[in-house]
């Protein structure tokens, strides 16, 4: 099964004056079927407010981003005859295109097409974009709400609330989880903002004062994800012609072509249930429901208070906690603030550990207590080399190497006493890191293939098992051996790639979306540990385009784009072997933004790209596996997990 296309990068365009928004005029009738039309009036058509009164209101970041709840609307809109609205914020024209060389703000608008085809046929009744801008693909939601700018957004999003005056509102889930694109996470942070700010008069008062608007309170708000508070929803209930809303859900889907969902119309998930996380509302919570409309609706209330969970109990309170990344620490402060930290129940701190180094951990112990510190419980092998309380007894820092041969994630607890005198535990999920260090060569290595390089040289296996998505068979289906050598002011990079099936099916006049074909990625990041990667250096290294020469393109970093653009002094070499092929690049650290002579640390990673669809057409994300060197879900847009490579 191939991998659906995952960037998203580049401009915005097309502000419109009032709402900044584009209506979708999408309430048709579904062509040749008996599929009766959601909401058919029967006393004349309807206008002003009541046309746009909206039962569900569903916020995305992208278009196809409803993939994941496209049964229930089909059902909701179709069986149920309730009128749907959507809102994205971007039109998508950072993503790849499987269809055509339509990039940027043109694939915007092919996607928009697309996107206006499948809301058609679920039932979708209006949608609407906030028109922001479609830029990288990055997990941080801090960099994505500064570039779209964080209250003006808000503020589009507060007028399409009391504009169609929702009782029901549907988002993504903003929790920062390893592969949880930062766009996906600020459309579900601005939904649930919005959910409150549109019932308050102090908050975008123009739009009361000069628009006609009122304010509103919607009455549920859901995040799809698991919680305490679960909405469990059928899509197999027939339609009027026998057919059910998860089938006509694939059909309305494979619209999204570009994005490679055309063969999606017979996928299996789309008849399991789906469900939904209850966040807000303001009829009682309940742990199990079947229906969004439970309780509602509530006649002649427009402005109703939204219940509050009781607050945590004092153990709850008094528990330690792991400092976490700055993306986690922010979600947590986001959902205390927003009442709603039972979303958030189950999220560990997480916490990346470079292996053979010393790292660090901090714990807040939440009281100022003479009693017995936490004991920390270390994972098997692993040894604190330093643990110091802070003068006002709050805080705990502790120091501690991880065994140079760790992998993947261990558990480190906290566990000790209250002034309530309960036992309290907390855990951080640590996440290990490779490194690996690079000296100074005083000669410097050919790139042709001619002139083998060193046995000496420093070496990075990527078994075919360090998967961070997709499926390989074995070694020969997709491995990689990397080889690396400083000289000078250049780093110089070999890959060997075992692939069985090499693929080209990249145009000349193509190079972009590496990650359609195989393709090597080489990831840089000159003060490691950023949060984002829009001040790294990310090189897409295609082997072969279709015309047999190796090219280069820089993705979703501080200066995308052709490296003959954007990273001149770039050097490249390819060639095939018995088995698979190999790439060599020279990399002047001045590319990075560091000295020629610069000693230190990097964060540093190998991806790697294997499709062995050999009969591709030109273009076509045939990608079904993906390896690193340091592995995990979304990685390629998360520096913090990459590896460290320390030059001499």
């Amino acid at each position: 099964m191939h991998l659906i296309s995952r960037r998203r990068v580049s401009g915005w365009f097309v502000r419109l004056a009032l709402l900044a928004t584009v209506p979708l005029l999408a309430w048709t009738r579904l062509q040749g079927e008996d599929t009766a039309t959601p909401h058919r009036e029967s006393s004349g058509p309807l206008q002003g407010a009541a046309l746009l009164k909206t039962d569900v209101l569903g916020v995305f970041a992208h278009p196809d981003d409803e993939t994941g709840i496209a049964p229930l609307i089909a059902d909701l809109a179709w069986r149920q005859g309730r009128t749907v609205a959507h809102v994205y914020c971007t039109r998508g024209e950072g993503g790849g295109n499987m269809v055509g060389t339509q990039y940027g703000p043109s694939l915007g608008l092919l996607r928009e097409a697309e996107l206006r085809a499948c809301l058609a046929k679920i039932g979708v009744r209006f949608a609407y974009f906030l028109e922001r801008e479609d830029f990288a693909y990055t997990e941080s939601l801090r960099v994505t709400l500064e570039k779209w700018g964080h209250e003006e957004t808000l503020r589009r999003l507060v007028r399409l609330v009391r504009l169609l005056r929702p009782e029901v509102m549907v988002t993504m889930n903003p929790a920062p989880t390893p592969g949880q694109h930062g766009n996906h996470q600020a459309a579900g942070w601005l939904a649930t903002e919005a959910f409150d700010a549109a019932a308050d008069a102090q908050r975008f008062p123009e739009q009361l004062t000069h628009e006609g608007l009122s304010v509103w309170q919607p009455r549920k708000l859901y995040f799809g994800g698991n919680g305490p508070f679960m909405a469990t929803l059928a899509t197999t209930n027939a339609l009027t012609d026998g057919r059910v809303p998860a089938h006509l859900a694939g059909e309305a889907l494979a619209n999204h072509r570009s994005q490679g969902f055309g063969n999606f119309g017979n996928s299996p998930w789309f008849v399991r249930p789906q469900r939904l996380q209850l966040v807000k509302s303001v009829v009682p919570f309940i742990p199990e429901e079947t229906d969004l409309f439970r309780g509602l609706p509530l006649p002649g209330a427009t402005m109703l208070v939204p219940r509050v969970l009781p607050s945590p109990s004092p153990e709850k309170r008094e528990s330690f906690s792991f400092v976490s990344r700055p993306a986690v620490e922010n979600y947590q402060t986001f959902v205390r603030q927003q009442g709603i930290e039972h979303a958030a129940a189950s999220f560990a701190p997480d916490l990346p550990v470079v292996a053979g180094s010393m790292n660090t951990v901090v714990l807040n112990t939440g009281t100022r207590t003479k009693s017995e510190p936490p004991r920390l419980l270390w994972p098997s092998g692993w040894k604190p080399l330093r643990i110091e309380m802070s003068r006002d007894r709050t805080q705990i820092r502790a120091q501690f190497t991880v065994p140079a041969e760790a992998t993947g994630d261990h558990d480190l607890i906290a566990e000790g006493g209250s002034p309530s005198g309960t036992v309290i535990k907390a855990k951080a999920r640590l996440h290990v890191i490779p490194q690996i260090t690079v000296p100074r060569s005083r000669v410097e290595p050919k790139l042709d293939p001619d002139f083998p390089w060193p046995n000496t040289t420093p070496e990075i296996v990527i078994s075919h098992t360090n998967l961070w998505e997709g499926k390989t068979r074995d070694a020969a289906d997709s491995s990689a051996v990397v080889h690396l050598i400083r000289a000078g002011e250049t780093l110089f990079i070999e890959v060997r790639v075992a692939d069985d099936q090499v693929v080209s099916n990249i145009a000349p006049n193509d190079i972009k979306g590496h990650w359609r074909s195989d393709s090597v990625e080489l990831c840089l990041d000159p003060h490691p540990g950023s949060e984002h990667t829009l001040g790294c250096f990310k090189l897409g290294l295609f082997p072969f385009d279709s015309a047999g020469h190796v090219r280069g393109v820089r993705d979703a970093d501080a200066k995308p784009g052709l490296i003959e653009e954007t990273a001149p002094g770039t050097r490249l070499v390819s060639w095939k072997t018995p088995t698979g092929y190999t790439i060599r690049a020279a990399i002047p650290l001045r590319e990075l933004g560091r000295p020629a002579k610069f000693r230190g640390e990097l964060g540093f990673n190998v991806l790697i790209y294997d499709g062995d669809k050999t009969n591709a057409v030109p273009g076509e994300n045939i990608n079904k596996s993906r390896l690193a060197w340091a592995p995990r879900s979304g990685v390629q847009g998360r520096p913090e997990d990459w590896g460290r490579l320390i030059l001499k």
